[in-house]
């Protein structure tokens, strides 16, 4: 044994004593006993794959075979056998019963083996007959198997072989056609012939599917999925049954083809060992997708299966690693709501209704310990869970008291803002409850709601027509009056600051624009074609890096890249954006610029030829003769009418240009040559568009919402190329792209953009590869999800004031982001201690004098000097 060897031998066991769920890593030491002939070690290490995964055909096959070279015995056979049965029932896969008949063959001599051969082949043919492209192997060989068993019932039962093969479709009919009309000794029938035809027939139904399978690449899901189309559509249920297990076995972790499977089942088939035996398989080839889970409890309780059996299932499913929080609740709900339907509520203490206390006790303690620690977050902002407690409590237990205990919490968990959570309380109130804890709940309401304090204001008006005395009724009015002209009181002081801000805003803008028209008027500047084009080729560059920016908003700024480059780039700015400060002075001495070009002719922009140019940015600055490097690269596209290079003053090249064809759609080809590498850095090509005609135009775009078929990655060593993490990635499924993230210079930033085909595949990887190490870096996978640009951040607050339950933004994997506080922690500390004022019951922050949120202090005197002298 080699010492490499021997090292994977202590390291693969000890790493799967960490993660039991690395599906690789048991992959290779199995690999590994089987090279060293440790055949028990060999024996448990498959035993304790299969528990905890479906085998593949490959594996299932090598263990098989292994078994089968060592069986000699009655009893050793039976073993196989066994291992037989589990294999046919991980995938249907015509290969492993093939293996399986063929093996059942060798104990024919025993009592009852010819019934027992018989028996399996007919199973197969029950499984996999109706392969289109497979299933004849086993039609074959069952009549090899009753051929060499000859006698005159055989005979009688290979006629019947014959008749039955001939009558399903199945590729290659024909040879089989004539092998029957060679063996049989008298003319076919013609019912038989009847049936030849109408099978012929529909094979050629179904022969554009197959070609289309065999024409494709693996996983083939999309071909899959037309094909599944395609026969539910026919309507018979084994071509179903056999079109679903042909696409699962290639492709098993798409949750969403196995939800696809165990629904046509739950609703179609209906057969319990089918039914459940396919949940089963579901959830362990995709463990992580909380669907799956849910849809096996309810197949558990529909068939009526022992309480224990699925509360096993439910604690598997807590181990199974979901990504997000909120898949926590969503499984505890499914649980909680299966409980509920075992108690019988007529009685007023069962141990089943103990239990389903016990239950719900038990989820609020695992999503705080559990849950909040691993995501940052709940899942369950809105308390949920708790929520259905006390309807449970009030509405089947008749327990009002627990059910306002637990509202009573629902509360203090920052529920107490929201219009929508005091009506639900409301409603609890009003059904199982009592009038005057309706009235006390819409005061409190009317006090505390701050999105939708009307709303709230309304319906206790409306209990008081219907239950109030004159008294009740005059205590709504002003209670309700005074809150609604506290509200309208801060909605107008907020619309004034915000005017005021407004106001300010533009008169800075005012300035500005006075400011640098008097500096250009100072100094002329001489102006140069494409000057239109100066913001957005800076737009466009922001835009293109903002995914990554948003990333790591701690990244340095375009002009400190361009200093630590040291580069012979030199960015040039417009005045009064960063000025021209003493910093390019300061290196300009150890930077070597470029020579400056000769004086270009001044071409002017021609509108009208928009649609026949592109606009080319990102170039190198220090790029030589740049007319000349442009037509070569656009030679290949049609004939160029001229290439308009954007100058600087000082006669620097400034790293964008224009090139006009003669001819439309030459410009649409040249479209094509986007993110083609000049000088090691992939310029953009866009189309030549007017921003002050057309402001909303963009080119680059990247999303900024969760990306579940995306990954991120960071901490990538710099000199990691795409092929190699490619190598890397693709093991997990199919890659849509991947895209390194560089700066300006095109030199790699540690980061890394991986899209693949679907979710699953990117959780797959998510899985394995977090925090694995790629060149001795320690890299970090999680799915895409940056968060919003600051003009979609101030949308989504205008949104939040209205909303009637608050937005949860998840990041990475689920987690909440992190928000670093730039705030000094005394000031924490002295903001705390003034939140302890209150009125009425309710907390009052600083800046408030109503108990509502947003409201700004009242200004002093002199607050309003100082903002005067300012001016």
């Amino acid at each position: 044994m080699s010492i490499v060897t021997s090292v994977y031998n202590v390291f693969l066991p000890y790493q799967l004593s960490i993660n039991a769920f690395d599906y690789n890593c048991h992959v290779d030491l199995i690999k590994l006993l089987r090279q060293e002939g440790e055949l028990d070690r060999l024996r448990r290490a498959r035993q304790k794959m299969s528990e905890l995964f479906p085998l593949t055909e490959e594996i299932w096959l090598d263990w098989l075979k292994d078994e089968m070279k060592i069986a000699e015995d009655g009893s050793s056979r039976e073993l196989v056998y066994e291992l037989f049965e589990k294999a046919v029932k991980d995938y249907i896969c015509p290969e492993i019963w093939l293996e399986y008949a063929q093996y059942s063959i060798g104990g024919m001599g025993e009592e009852g083996g010819i019934a027992k051969v018989r028996g399996i082949f007919e199973r197969a043919l029950t499984a996999v007959g109706l392969h289109m492209t497979k299933g004849s192997t086993i039609w074959d060989a069952y009549r090899e198997f009753e051929n060499a068993i000859l006698g005159t019932i055989q005979l009688e039962k290979i006629h019947t072989l014959f008749k039955r093969q001939i009558g399903v479709p199945l590729l290659d009919m024909a040879s089989t056609y004539a092998e029957y009309e060679e063996w049989s000794e008298e003319p076919i029938p013609e019912p038989v012939n009847q049936n030849y035809k109408k099978a012929i027939q529909l094979v050629e139904k179904y022969k554009p599917y197959e070609e289309a399978l065999l024409a494709a690449e693996t996983p083939k899901l999309a071909e899959y999925q037309a094909y599944i189309d395609f026969e539910v559509k026919e309507g018979d249920p084994a071509r179903i049954q056999l079109i679903f297990e042909r696409a699962l076995a290639d492709n098993c972790l798409v949750p969403d083809l196995w939800a696809r499977y165990t629904q046509y089942l739950d609703r179609q088939l209906k057969m319990k060992e089918l039914v459940l035996g396919a949940h089963d398989r579901a959830v362990r080839n995709c463990p992580w997708t909380v669907g799956l889970w849910k849809s096996y409890i309810l197949a558990l309780e529909r068939h009526s299966v022992d309480h224990s059996t699925i509360t096993e299932t439910f604690e598997k499913a807590l181990n199974a690693g979901f990504i997000q929080a909120t898949d926590y609740v969503e499984i505890w709900q499914s649980y909680l709501d299966y409980l509920r339907r075992r108690v019988d509520f007529t009685k007023d203490s069962s141990k089943e209704l103990e239990e389903l206390r016990a239950a719900f006790v038990r989820s609020l303690d695992y999503l705080k310990q559990e849950v909040e620690e691993r995501f940052s977050e709940s899942g369950d902002p809105s308390c949920s869970i708790m929520q259905n407690w006390a309807r449970i409590e009030a509405r089947h237990c008749n327990n009002m008291q627990k059910a306002r205990e637990l509202w009573d919490s629902i509360m203090t968990k920052g529920n107490s803002k929201f219009a929508n959570m005091w009506l639900e309380y409301y409603n609890l109130e009003r059904a199982h409850g009592d009038t005057q804890h309706c009235r006390k709940a819409l005061h409190r309401a009317v006090q505390c709601t701050v999105d939708y304090p009307e709303h709230v204001c309304d319906v206790l008006l409306a209990l008081e027509r219907i239950e109030g005395s004159l008294e009740d009724w005059d205590a709504a009015v002003l209670k309700t009056e005074t809150r609604l002209s506290r509200v309208n009181e801060q909605r107008a002081k907020a619309a004034a600051k915000q005017a005021i801000l407004a106001r300010q805003e533009e008169e800075k803008a005012e300035q500005r624009k006075k400011s640098r028209a008097e500096k250009k008027a100072k100094k002329p500047k001489k102006a140069k074609p494409g000057d239109k084009r100066k913001a957005e080729e800076e737009e466009d560059d922001d835009e293109e890096w903002g995914e990554e920016a948003a990333e790591h908003p701690s990244k340095k700024h375009r002009g400190e890249e361009q200093s630590e480059d040291n580069g012979a780039e030199e960015m040039e700015t417009e005045t009064g954006l960063f000025g021209r400060s003493s910093s390019s002075t300061r290196h300009s001495k150890s930077q070597h610029k470029p020579p400056a070009p000769k004086e270009q002719p001044k071409i002017l922009h021609n509108a009208d030829k928009e649609s026949m140019t592109v606009f080319v940015s990102n170039l190198p600055y220090n790029l030589p003769d740049p007319e000349q490097q442009l037509r070569n690269v656009f030679s290949g596209c049609g004939e160029i009418s001229q290439v308009r290079v954007v100058y600087n003053n000082k006669g620097t090249f400034r790293g964008y240009c224009y090139v006009e064809f003669t001819e439309e759609k030459n410009a649409l080809d040249a479209l094509k040559m986007d993110r083609h590498v000049l000088k090691g850095r992939p310029m953009y090509v866009s189309p030549c568009v007017d921003k002050n005609k057309n402001p909303d135009f963009k080119v680059f775009k990247y999303s900024t919402v969760l990306e579940k078929h995306k990954l991120f990655v960071s901490g990538l060593p710099f000199s990691c190329t795409k092929e190699e993490l490619e190598e890397i990635f693709k093991v997990h499924g199919t890659i849509n792209e991947i895209r390194l993230v560089t700066n300006r210079s095109g030199k790699p930033k540690g980061l890394a953009y991986v899209d693949y085909e679907n979710e699953a595949q990117a959780s797959q990887a998510v899985m394995k590869l977090d925090g694995t190490k790629v060149k001795d870096h320690t890299i970090k996978v999680a799915i895409s999800n940056p968060p919003l640009r600051k003009q979609q951040e101030s949308q989504e607050a205008a949104r939040s004031t209205t909303s009637m339950v608050p937005r949860q933004t998840y990041g990475a994997r689920g987690k909440g982001r992190t928000q670093v506080a730039l705030l000094p922690r005394s000031l924490h500390r002295q903001n705390t201690s003034d939140i302890t004022k209150t009125e009425n019951g309710t907390p009052q922050t600083p800046e408030t004098s109503s108990g509502a949120e947003g409201e700004p202090r009242k200004m002093s005197n002199a607050d309003f000097a100082k903002m005067l002298l300012r001016k």
